[in-house]
């Protein structure tokens, strides 16, 4: 509409408003003031008032915009179009808000290349080398990760254009990247290839790489109290198979089956143990600690099908096709001994889960039906049903031997498989429950949240969520809403004040406005950014269990 406006950097929008005003009498001249104010997104507000003119002189309204970039001489503003306004007067004024917007800016791929950029992704993207990069401008920047400070950067801008400096062309760029994809598929099949010779080898000669780390594992806590059920439970299927051949009793072939299901479940529980104790790597960046679990849930669906089903089984074709029993003799002899071995077992796992309910601050039952340790509660349940079998067991052998009648002693086998498949209910419930992703207690999300909500840079805690990824880790998430003033402070704390003050004095234009705003932006999410970390780290050190932590800024 203007010319004269549109080639300004900034344009101008005024609103009149008109106000009821006092009689000319009861009202004292005002002064034209002028004041000018900052508002959030790009937009500049200026409010002056100025000598009104009578609502007559106005008639349908025809509206004057003026600008701030010119006035005339004796200091009345002019108008768009040059013009002075008549009729205004001191008694009555009119407020005129004038707006002042930034134009909206296009960022394209030309202000995407002002992004940083890591020496590894320049070097793999770019196909550069380390000697090109020492020529290019250097940016410390603060570092994500917790075991170093700060790393180096560089501008993506300054990369490219090192890029077309040492290939000529983006053509030959794409084809060198081509070229290095194709060289590094053959690198990785001819490591593929190598680790197959190298399997291949340490089958043929033996593998001499040390293992010390993984003997430590089965050497103390549940890794020792899987590997001596394994031993004593192999012995004990051993000799009452022996009986249930001498015998041919039922409840002796379910306690052979029995003790069967329970070596094989913990030599998978031996295996799920070493596994778990592996590093993370690319593939699982939070570890293998679900080993455990997965080994334990298979171990429950293997005692259900193995030990409960042909236990049932055995049970009822003796009760449909009963046999005689001969001498009882040796099977109770050998149940006494299976007794002491399977209590011994027990003894060890209930020992070794007070100590582990002591170290976390649980109550012995909490720390079972919770499944902290998988491994060892798989042992403890398995010995606590062993030991209860072979009573059941000798009692109905027992009936047997007194009454004659072979129905009591295959009434044993179906309570035997009766009792294994109760176990396997169990453990298959608690391991799926851990697996899905279980929260911890309560009282420790509290105690999180409160640690976070006490610090002076948090205002609030919103959507906090603690899981338990197993062996006693745990991963926290939290929406973090921070406080833009004490971090403002804390960057400030770090800057000279009077520097600052002095750009701010230097500020003439929107541009100057605009450059300013974006450098001490920048620095502030920098910041916050610190902040962040500053957060994770303590609460990693105040605790220990808490080995992930992701806050996200609200």
């Amino acid at each position: 509409m203007f010319p004269s406006l549109a080639h300004r950097p900034w344009h101008i929008f005024c609103r009149l408003s008109l106000q009821h005003r006092a009689p000319l009498s009861q009202r004292s001249p005002r002064i034209p003031q002028l004041c000018y104010g900052l508002k959030s997104g790009g937009i500049h507000n200026v409010w002056f008032s100025l000598p009104d003119c009578r609502v007559a002189s106005l008639g349908l309204g025809k509206v004057q915009y003026y600008s701030t970039s010119g006035s005339s001489k004796d200091g009345s503003p002019k108008s768009a179009s040059g013009a002075t306004p008549q009729g205004l007067t001191k008694a009555e004024t009119i407020q005129v808000k004038v707006r002042a917007v930034l134009k909206k800016r296009e960022y394209g791929t030309k202000y995407t290349q002002n992004n940083f950029i890591t020496a590894v992704r320049a070097m793999n993207e770019f196909c550069l080398k380390p000697s090109d990069l020492e020529q290019l401008r250097k940016i410390r920047r603060r570092s994500p990760h917790d075991d170093t400070e700060a790393f180096t950067v560089f501008l993506r801008s300054d990369v490219e254009a090192k890029a077309l400096e040492v290939w000529g062309s983006h053509e030959a760029l794409a084809r060198e990247r081509n070229l290095r994809k194709e060289v590094e598929r053959e690198f990785q099949e001819s490591i593929f290839r190598n680790q197959q010779l190298l399997k291949e080898y340490k089958d043929f000669w033996g593998n001499t790489k040390p293992r010390s780390g993984q003997r430590t594992t089965f050497l103390q806590g549940p890794g020792k109290v899987v590997m001596v059920a394994i031993c004593i439970n192999g012995l004990n299927f051993i000799f009452k198979l022996l009986a249930w051949v001498y015998t041919g009793s039922a409840s002796m072939f379910s306690e052979a089956i029995h003790s069967l299901a329970d070596t094989c479940n913990q030599a998978l529980l031996a295996l799920g143990i070493s596994q778990s104790v592996r590093n993370p790597d690319a593939g699982h960046p939070y570890g293998f600690s679900n080993m455990r679990y997965i080994a334990s849930l298979i171990s429950g669906v293997g005692i259900f099908m193995m030990g409960a089903g042909l236990s049932w089984y055995h049970g009822i074709m003796g009760l449909l096709h009963p046999q005689p029993i001969e001498s009882l003799l040796w099977a109770y002899c050998i149940l006494a001994g299976s007794l002491v071995s399977e209590g011994a077992t027990l003894l060890v796992a209930i020992n070794e889960i007070k100590r582990s309910a002591q170290l976390h601050g649980l109550s012995f039952y909490e720390y079972v039906m919770q499944s902290r340790d998988p491994s060892t509660n798989v042992v403890l349940l398995e010995d606590a049903a062993a030991v209860l079998g072979v009573i059941m067991a000798s009692g109905c052998m027992g009936l047997t031997s007194l009454t004659g009648n072979p129905l009591y002693d295959s009434m044993g086998s179906i309570c035997v498989g009766t009792l294994l498949g109760a176990v396997s209910a169990f453990l298959i419930y608690t391991n799926t429950e851990a697996l899905l992703g279980r929260s911890i207690q309560a009282e420790r999300v509290q105690k999180l949240t409160e640690f976070l909500e006490n610090d002076p840079a948090v205002r609030a805690i919103h959507d906090v969520k603690a899981t338990d990824l197993g062996l006693s880790k745990v991963r926290f998430k939290a929406e973090v809403d921070f406080d833009g003033r004490v971090v403002t402070r804390s960057y400030l704390e770090k800057q000279d004040i009077d520097q600052i003050l002095n750009e701010i004095q230097q500020v003439k234009t929107p541009e100057e406005l605009e450059n300013f705003m974006l450098k001490h932006g920048e620095n502030i999410i920098d910041t916050l950014g610190a902040e962040v970390d500053r957060l994770e780290k303590e609460l990693k050190q105040r605790n220990p269990e808490v080995r992930h932590v992701d806050l996200e800024i609200l």
